[in-house]
C-alpha cells in the first residue's frame, strides 16, 4: 500500500467518524477506534467502554471537519485534524481540533487514541472544563 493510499484511508476512517457522530450512530463511532482506544477531553481521558454514555451525554449536531495533517510512520500515524462542531437546536458553534494517533490494523487504519482542544472566544486552547461530563463508575 502506499502513503498516499495511506492517508486517503485515515481520511475516509475519520470521515466516518464525523459522519457517524452527526447521525449519532454509536456503533460505527466505535468501530473507528481500536478496541484499547480512548478519547480524551474535559481534562481527563475516556476509554472506548465509557465512549457511549460520553456521546450520550454531549449536545448533538453537525461535525464539521476538515482535512487532516498527517504524519505516517510504518502502522502508526500521528495527526490533526479542525473541528467545527455546530450545535443543532440553537446553532451555537464550538471549535477546536483532535490530536490523534492511529495504526494500522488487520481491519485498516483505526484511531488509537483522540484528543480533543477547544479553541475559545479569549483564543485560549484547553482540553475543556473538567468535570464536564460526570463518570458513572462502579
Amino acid at each position: 500500500m502506499s502513503a498516499t493510499d495511506d492517508l486517503m484511508e485515515i481520511q475516509q476512517l475519520l470521515a466516518r467518524y464525523a459522519v457517524a457522530m452527526t447521525r449519532g450512530d454509536v456503533d460505527r463511532v466505535l468501530g473507528v477506534f481500536t478496541p484499547d482506544g480512548s478519547y480524551s477531553a474535559f481534562g481527563d481521558t475516556y476509554p472506548l467502554d465509557e465512549f457511549p454514555a460520553l456521546i450520550a451525554a454531549a449536545p448533538k449536531g453537525l461535525f464539521l471537519v476538515g482535512t487532516p495533517v498527517v504524519e505516517l510512520d510504518g502502522d502508526t500515524a500521528a495527526g490533526t485534524q479542525p473541528l467545527c462542531f455546530v450545535e443543532h437546536t440553537e446553532h451555537r458553534m464550538r471549535i477546536g481540533y483532535y490530536n490523534d494517533s492511529y495504526v494500522r490494523t488487520p481491519a485498516g487504519w483505526r484511531l488509537r487514541t483522540r484528543a480533543m482542544t477547544f479553541i475559545r472566544r479569549s483564543g485560549a486552547h484547553d482540553s475543556g472544563r473538567p468535570h464536564a461530563f460526570e463518570r458513572t463508575r462502579p
